[in-house]
């Protein structure tokens, strides 16, 4: 039997991004309740680490490189972020640290409470940084999920004074 054609126009807010953004939420839930915070944000660590080295495949193939420079890795952050509907923008880039703000997130309101799902861009923005660059360090310095009305991650280059004081993330190449 067919579907009845009338439930299409039923006022239900649904739709595959919506439906994918609510099981990422409701994923971090879950882990956050099983593991606790540490873990949840160290299972989700690990997705983004091996989502950041496809993602990373992607960038040298399109540049025809086989490694970024550093102005590439920062624009790659900003351009993967937007094609996934976040608003990642560049405050800051020397050869140390590259600092971005982001005014909307790719997990829109869902992410809200769900601090776990930061390390998703922790460890996407550390491991292109690091397999391109051979180091990495990312401080989610304020985060929406956070309840902060923006973003700010400072993507650590070189292990310096500063990057060893800040809390964060390391990733290796």
């Amino acid at each position: 039997m067919d579907a009845d054609p009338s439930f299409e126009s039923l006022p239900i807010p649904l739709n595959r991004d919506l439906f994918m953004r609510n099981m990422l939420r409701e994923v971090a839930s879950s882990l956050d309740k099983a593991l606790g915070p540490e873990g949840a944000s160290h299972f989700i660590g690990g997705v983004g680490e091996r989502t950041g080295e496809h993602l990373n495949i992607y960038y040298r193939a399109a540049l025809g490189t086989t490694r970024l420079t550093r102005a590439e890795v920062a624009q790659s952050l900003v351009d993967l972020k937007r094609r996934i509907q976040g608003d990642f923008y560049i405050v800051e880039e020397t050869d140390q640290k590259i600092v971005l703000g982001n005014r909307a997130c790719p997990f829109g309101s869902k992410v809200k409470g769900q601090p776990a799902l930061c390390m998703m861009t922790s460890s996407v923005f550390g491991t292109i940084a690091a397999q391109n660059l051979g180091y990495g360090k990312v401080a989610l310095d304020r985060t929406i999920a956070q309840g902060h009305p923006e973003c700010r991650v400072t993507v650590y280059l070189k292990k310096t004074v500063e990057s060893d004081a800040a809390p964060g993330r390391e990733y290796g190449a």
